[in-house]
């Protein structure tokens, strides 16, 4: 059995998303505040039992429940027999499942038919008024006796709105007292067709949880907490030391006291003899006070005698701050330190990795918990769904994929379990990390997008976006893509824009221009990912299904029209052409050099033809007019590098450097030689384009080394390009196209 969907209602910013399930782990991705945390927390409310707050609900909905709220405070208003007004408005989850023919004896009690013939069962799980007569009836009678209240008040008295001012103020004081979650069974014909689908109110389930003894889920929470060394008092409060945790587990699943066993005995025995050695230690050290005691006369002939007893209980052992300790030395044992003084990446490492292998052995009734249940004949579930929270906490790269790599497997580590496949686990993690997103299968990923606030909905919202359909199934360019993503840039997928470059003197310098001139867009997570102009378009479903502000940085790559498209100086009116797929065949779709030399600023931005438009806009080298020797000349370029030097040209010109092998101070001396402009224009673009394959780089690391950053201007097509970027971006902007 495996959770195939959930579709998620009016749950905080999730007004309506679906999110499919891996069969084994499922990875949620996307910026700060996009959804994320909702989603892990409506899996809690909804399949843990978590309690729910007034604010899971979805802020938009508020006008709605008031609107209901309004039409109950007039005096005539009948009284409603159903929940059928909240049913729109109050969070609710859709939980899918996919059931295999021998496992139907567990969702026996949440089949829609006889005629069922197996696959998709599907549990709408509602917040929902747990009595709505006494909900109307108990909320009018607090509205009006509030509104008498207030009539009554001396006239020229500070005006005053008592509780309930609206239903909402009701709602949120006593959302627990009058609202619980109900259960509806779906209808699996519709799961392709309708989603979600109607609420079929006739088709309610009568138990307090129809998923009870199908699912059991455990949580690792975002907030852990690990005790400060230093702090006085350093006792655990949240459970999160190793030595808790130990003691928790030995108590249910170890503990030689609990339904002992015959390889218990022994312990139990040691156990009594040590207590009774203790006790008559304490016996003997007491005797001396307690004779002082009975000298005063008491205890009298009546009263009970003194005497000393002790209770030995094992899990006591573990419950101080140094049960757990860590060997400092290989050959010295007495060299050790206390677990709380170990780093914060460990603790947090070997307690999540203990925390599965705890919920792993819980969920098997491992040890005394299998005598603990087998007097009330629990089953054990065949789905088990294990929730963790940004796993990355205090962890370096290298262990955040360490425990990535591992974390599914610990939980299958079970003989039980390899020997039957049909119970199954499910992992669920949210995170903020590049390096935990690179290690899972692209397929995985479910990316969350943040919607900014629209006509149709008044407040921010999210959607989900399943990767694994972004590029339909084994293509070629999904599997370029995966490739590289993987191997360079998964921070994508937590950005708030991204940046495409084609090379290496761009990604060096771009993040400088950025810092020092567009503070606006310092402050936003930009991806800048550097790949070549011949595969940047072979991101654009990936980027359009992301819905991602995107700028392109492209070369113009002068070339001549026939032959090999040989690559040529840029020149106006030799019937040149440009060379770069994302100008020619991605965006601009036009080839012709002197066309695309003088297109305006709003023919290179383009809209994504989706429901939720984001802008893409791309970016190549514009005619730089530079004084030479007294007279205007227009400088074409073909590449970043011969732009940066067009844009520069006195600081080329001026600068003084004596690296010999330097490219900056070979730019300068060829400027220097040169009678004429066409020279220059020759000498630069023989001197960036020929020679080493690594020549962008090495250009680039040559101008950081020999100029301040600050000092160099911006060429102004990829100034154009931030500004444009930067304003996007802007909360009161968030698309002008």
């Amino acid at each position: 059995m495996k959770i195939a969907s959930v579709h998620i209602q009016n749950f905080r910013k999730l007004l309506k998303c679906n999110i499919d399930f891996s069969k084994e782990t499922t990875l949620f991705v996307g910026a700060n505040n996009s959804g994320k945390t909702s989603a892990m927390d409506s899996l809690g409310k909804f399949l843990a039992g978590r309690g729910f707050v007034f604010n899971d609900i979805t802020v938009s909905n508020r006008t709605a429940i008031n609107a209901i709220g309004s039409g109950w405070e007039e005096p005539e208003c009948e009284m409603p027999e159903d929940v059928i007004q909240f049913e729109p408005v109050m969070p609710q989850m859709d939980i899918w499942l996919e059931v295999l023919p021998n496992e139907i004896h567990y969702v026996a009690n949440i089949i829609p038919t006889l005629k069922w013939p197996g696959g998709k069962l599907g549990i709408r799980l509602a917040l929902l008024p747990r009595d709505i007569t006494q909900l109307f009836v108990d909320y009018r009678e607090a509205y009006s006796a509030a509104r008498m209240t207030e009539m009554a008040k001396p006239s020229g008295s500070t005006t005053i709105n008592l509780f309930p001012k609206d239903l909402c103020e009701f709602v949120e004081r006593k959302l627990t007292t009058y609202f619980a979650i109900k259960s509806y069974i779906l209808d699996p014909a519709k799961y392709e067709i309708e989603l979600p689908q109607p609420t079929s109110f006739e088709m309610e389930c009568f138990t307090d949880n129809p998923l009870k003894g199908i699912i059991r889920v455990d949580i690792i929470s975002a907030q852990r907490g690990f005790t400060d060394p230093d702090v006085s008092g350093g006792e655990d409060k949240g459970g999160r030391q190793l030595s808790a945790q130990m003691r928790s587990y030995y108590d249910k699943h170890l503990d030689p006291e609990k339904a002992p066993l015959p390889e218990d005995l022994e312990i139990l025995e040691v156990t009594e003899a040590a207590r009774k050695a203790f006790d008559k230690n304490l016996e003997d050290k007491f005797a001396p006070a307690i004779q002082e005691l009975e000298r005063l006369g008491y205890p009298g002939v009546a009263d009970p005698k003194i005497t000393l007893a002790t209770k030995v209980n094992t899990s006591e052992t573990l419950r101080h701050d140094s049960a757990i300790q860590y060997a400092l030395s290989k050959n010295d044992e007495t060299l050790k330190l206390p677990e709380k003084y170990n780093g914060l990446g460990y603790q947090n490492l070997i307690s999540m990795v203990f925390d599965l292998m705890r919920f792993r052995d819980d969920w098997m009734r491992e040890g005394k918990a299998k005598q603990a249940h087998e007097d009330t004949n629990v089953v054990i579930e065949p789905l088990h769904l294990v929730l963790v929270e940004e796993p990355e906490a205090h962890l370096h790269m290298q262990v955040q994929q360490v425990f990535i790599r591992k974390a599914y497997s610990v939980l299958k580590n079970h003989v039980f379990l390899k020997k039957n496949p049909n119970f199954s686990t499910q992992l669920v993690i949210s995170t903020h990390s590049s390096h935990i997103a690179r290690e899972v299968d692209f397929a995985d990923l479910r990316y969350f997008k943040r919607l900014s606030e629209s006509v149709e909905y008044n407040v921010a919202t999210a959607k989900v976006i399943n990767l694994s359909e972004v590029f339909g199934k084994e293509s070629e360019t999904s599997k370029f893509v995966t490739r590289y993503l993987q191997t360079t840039h998964c921070d994508l997928f937590f950005a708030d824009a991204a940046i495409l470059v084609e090379g290496s003197a761009e990604s060096m310098l771009l993040p400088h221009f950025i810092r020092n001139e567009y503070p606006e867009l310092y402050q936003r997570y930009i991806s800048i990912l550097n790949i070549n102009g011949k595969h940047s378009h072979r991101l654009s479903p990936l980027i359009e299904k992301l819905c991602l502000p995107t700028l392109v940085i492209a070369d113009l790559d002068a070339a001549e029209k026939d032959g090999h498209h040989k690559a040529a100086r840029p020149q106006r009116n030799k019937e040149l052409i440009s060379g770069n797929y994302s100008i020619t065949k991605w965006l601009i779709k036009e080839i012709k050099l002197d066309e695309l030399l003088d297109i305006p600023i709003e023919s290179k931005v383009f809209a994504y033809a989706t429901p939720y438009a984001h802008a893409i806009r791309i970016a190549y080298q514009t005619p730089v007019m530079i004084d030479f020797n007294g007279s205007l000349v227009e400088a074409l370029s073909s590449t970043f590098e011969d732009c940066l030097v067009y844009t520069n040209y006195e600081l080329f010109k001026n600068i003084k450097t004596t690296d010999k092998g330097s490219l900056v101070k070979n730019v300068h001396d060829s400027i220097a030689e040169s009678d004429s402009f066409d020279d220059v224009h020759e000498k630069i673009y023989k001197l960036l384009r020929e020679g080493k394959s690594d020549q962008k780089a090495e250009f680039a690391l040559d101008v950081i080394y020999d100029i301040d950053p600050k000092e160099i201007t911006i060429p102004s097509y990829i100034a154009e390009g931030l500004e444009w970027l930067q304003s996007l971006l802007r909360p009161e902007g968030e698309v002008n196209v």
